[in-house]
This record gives structure tokens, sequence and C-alpha cells, in this order.
């Protein structure tokens, strides 16, 4: 009598094989998951501190010392330079809120004075104020951002962020 030769995998070891891919993937997709976040939030301070930058620049060589209310207005080119760019990144040049990594930005005057017109003829602003906040708080980020004139970047633990003026909001400092 010939022994028939074992031809492929038995039922239990199929088994334990997908038994210990699922634990795997169990232990590994949180670890994804919270460093995804933690991607997006760091983005979202990144781009708070482009913002804050591309403000200082502005308001040196376009805003007569004043601020850029809006995105759409920072990345606006100064006239009379051929093939000029704007004071921000052309990713920024949308309407509100500007999506980015899971993040809402936005950028206003926080309610300050008007300032004096700027070299493309536009309103300024004596102040401005940008914030960031997780699209789906949980999933996308759980940190929320502020910034104001101050450029000191303040967060909540929370979907909403620190309110105007930042530095009495409570909101924490980066450091």
């Amino acid at each position: 009598m010939k022994s028939r030769g074992e031809q492929g995998f038995t039922l239990i070891e199929l088994l334990i094989v997908v038994a210990i891919i699922s634990i795997i993937a169990a232990i590994a997709v949180p670890g994804l998951l919270r460093a995804r976040m933690t991607g997006n939030e760091s983005s979202a301070i990144a781009s708070l501190r482009t913002t804050t930058s591309s403000q200082v620049s502005y308001s040196a060589a376009c805003g007569n010392g004043a601020y850029a209310p809006t995105y759409d207005q920072l990345a606006d080119p100064p006239p009379g330079a051929p093939n000029s760019q704007g004071f921000i990144s052309a990713e920024f040049n949308a309407p509100a809120p500007i999506l980015k990594s899971g993040y809402e930005l936005t950028l206003t005057d926080g309610g300050a004075a008007e300032g004096p017109p700027d070299c493309n003829i536009q309103a300024t602003a004596a102040d401005f104020y940008a914030i960031a906040e997780p699209q789906n708080h949980g999933s996308t980020g759980t940190r929320s951002f502020a910034v104001d004139a101050n450029m000191t970047i303040f967060q909540n633990d929370t979907d909403t962020a620190p309110t105007y003026p930042v530095a009495a909001s409570g909101g924490t400092p980066i450091n």
C-alpha cells in the first residue's frame, strides 16, 4: 500500500495563520492611526508657522506694517515684479477654509482695526488670527491650534481652536 503524500495546508493550519495575522493587525492599526493623527497635527502646526512668517514678509514688503486678513490676499503677488509669487504657497490661494492634512485652516483679521491699503490696493488689518481645526476630531486630529500677530501658536485639546486674542484664550502655548 502506498501512502498519499501531504498536499497543501490543513484547515487548522490556515486558521492559525489567520489568527496570527489578525492579532498582529489589531496591535498595529491603532499605532498607525495615532501616527497619522500626529503627522496631521504636525502639518497643521507647520502651516501656522508658515502663516506667521508669510505675514511678517507681507507686512514688511507689501502691507505697510499691517497684515493680510485672508489667505487669498496673502497669496497675491506684489505688483510690478514679473513672474513674482505671493507671500505664501499657492495651495493657500483658495476659499476658506483651506483643507490640508485633515485640518481646516482659516485666516481672518480677528476683528482688529483696519490698516492702510497694501501694495495691491487691498484692505489690511492691524492684527491677524489663524486657526487650524481637525476636520474629524478624534480621527484626523485631537488638538486645535491658533496664532495671532504675537506669533505664538497655542493649542486646545478640543476640536475648537483657542479664541482671539490667542494669548488670553486659555490655550496652551506650543514649545
